[in-house]
């Protein structure tokens, strides 16, 4: 059993958002070798209070309301001066819901590590703020850390789009990103040379809106959404008018499946600040006479088909 912490600033819900938070949260509640034992949210994909709201209501939908949700940092370090708020559509739905557990983040994160040291693994699939802050309240927190399982970084590949020079997650809060790469904690990093290839369809859409289950009829709706969104942001890629990448729940399948993923051990420094570079990894995989000291391992390869085939079998349980 694999015990985990998942770090998320997930917005699947509010129509037309990322789904793929979302899709890691219930491919590792239905994976039975899979404990969740807490999740955090964090400023994101969305602003954490709506990471908060719709990670609860996910929840509910799932049946796994009874596992603590806390919330965390609303901005990166070095912008505490960007402040977002919710939409009024997804405010609203706080007041049908519970409130959060008590307390912050990054100080539950390092209780609930130290408390069981080597048995927790960290999975950061959202900026990593709160994971940073956890490592930086007690010098024991990263001994204690079993592994930390991250879905960021680009390695392999230029991005695309030059107003965000790198990985999302990444970009938004890369000094948090480079704390944890000095961190000295095992770390697996899923960045988006792998992430690309495992892709859902409006096909695979369209076979969840059939079934009969409670969750996978409103994943395929929220799936579908997310496509036409794509489309419209990103016309010029052909790829984007007809799927989505599933980039998160690949970094939950690796806990379970190893053999999806190919690891390579890497000295991977980035970009910070707020210049064209930010976020920008440079990845030294090792190869020379003299090489640096390896901080981490980075997926250089996915077996697509066999993700696919292990995220829709479990999801057409739900």
């Amino acid at each position: 059993m694999v015990r985990i912490i998942l770090d998320t600033d997930l917005a699947m819900g509010a129509p037309g958002s990322d789904v793929d938070d979302g899709f890691a949260l219930a491919l590792a509640h239905s994976d039975p070798d899979i404990s969740i034992e807490m999740i955090t949210t964090v400023n994101g994909n969305t602003d954490v209070d709506s990471a908060t709201i719709l990670t609860t209501e996910l929840a509910r939908r799932l049946g796994i309301a009874e596992i603590p949700i806390v919330k965390g940092a609303a901005a990166a370090f070095t912008h505490p001066d960007i402040k977002r708020s919710p939409a009024p559509h997804v405010a609203a739905l706080a007041d049908s819901l519970p409130p959060p557990a008590p307390g912050y983040a990054a100080v539950e994160i390092a209780r609930h590590v130290l408390a069981d040291p080597g048995e927790i693994t960290v999975v950061a699939i959202g900026p990593l703020t709160n994971v940073a802050g956890a490592l930086m309240l007690d010098p024991g927190v990263a001994s204690a850390i079993k592994e930390i399982v991250i879905m960021g970084g680009s390695f392999f590949r230029p991005m695309p789009d030059r107003g965000t020079s790198a990985e999302f997650n990444v970009w938004v809060d890369p000094e948090a990103a480079a704390a944890v790469l000095r961190s000295g904690v095992p770390q697996r990093w899923v960045g988006l040379d792998v992430t690309l290839q495992v892709r859902l369809t409006r096909d695979h859409a369209r076979q969840m809106q059939t079934a009969t289950t409670p969750f996978a009829p409103f994943a395929g709706e929220a799936t579908l959404g997310w496509i036409d969104h794509l489309a419209q942001q990103h016309p010029g890629d052909p790829a984007g008018a007809d799927s989505c990448a599933m980039h998160d729940p690949l970094a939950v399948a690796v806990l379970t499946q190893p053999d999806l993923v190919e690891f390579k051990p890497a000295a991977v420094s980035i970009g910070t600040g707020d210049g064209e570079t930010r976020g920008v990894m440079i990845t030294d995989l090792l190869e020379s006479a003299d090489p640096s000291p390896a901080n981490c391992r980075v997926a250089a390869s996915v077996d697509a088909d066999a993700f696919l085939a292990h995220f829709l079998g479990h999801l057409r349980g739900l």
